[in-house]
């Protein structure tokens, strides 16, 4: 056999090896991507904790990133599984979504855990300072057709409990992150 068709050959095997070895890859490269992100959002929530930044105001928006990252990570790693014809456009946009359910659910859970651990106090000084911030920015809402009325649903759907933060931190990175892998899983199928 000729030297390319050895490394062929070679390649060949590692590939079937790879998929044999491997039963569910799509399911395993979702939860190992969701998972990581899930625990990069709990340390970024505690990060800002520690550095005396209010874990649950803006500052915490930053981490809903990881989510889609990690969507297209999934997906590029979903790739390596199914060499030569790629892993198509229903199972690349599954592991992209999977993962942003995975990545949602530990981040949920760990907001939830970060939230009763830290007691009602710090949800309490978020609320004086989130409710501060709407105020000065009341003139802004005057301002729009139905503004009065969304400052007041604005102001009435603040999160008041672990739970209440654990859903909302659940729904948007669920959101951004299934909204981002559909084209990631478009782009990534072959």
């Amino acid at each position: 056999m000729s030297g390319a068709r050895r490394i062929l050959w070679a390649h060949l095997l590692l590939t079937v090896e790879s998929t044999l070895s491997h039963p569910r890859p799509l399911l395993r490269t979702a939860v190992l991507c969701g998972t990581v992100a899930g625990f990069m959002c709990i340390c970024w929530v505690l990060f800002l904790y520690l550095t005396d930044n209010n874990p649950y105001g803006p500052k915490r928006t930053l981490a809903d990133f990881f989510t889609p990252i990690a969507a297209v990570s999934a997906q590029l790693l979903l790739r390596r599984y199914y060499v030569p014809e790629g892993p198509g456009l229903w199972r690349s946009v599954a592991a992209g979504v999977l993962t942003a359910v995975v990545t949602a659910a530990v981040a949920a859970a760990g907001m939830y855990v970060f939230s009763r651990l830290t007691g009602s106090a710090l949800i309490a000084e978020h609320l004086v300072e989130a409710k501060k911030m709407l105020e000065a920015s009341k003139a802004l809402y005057t301002k729009e057709a139905n503004g009065l009325q969304q400052y007041q649903a604005t102001l009435r759907n603040l999160a008041t409990t672990a739970a209440e933060f654990a859903q909302d931190e659940f729904v948007k990175k669920l959101l951004l992150g299934v909204v981002l892998s559909i084209p990631g899983g478009v782009f990534l199928r072959k």
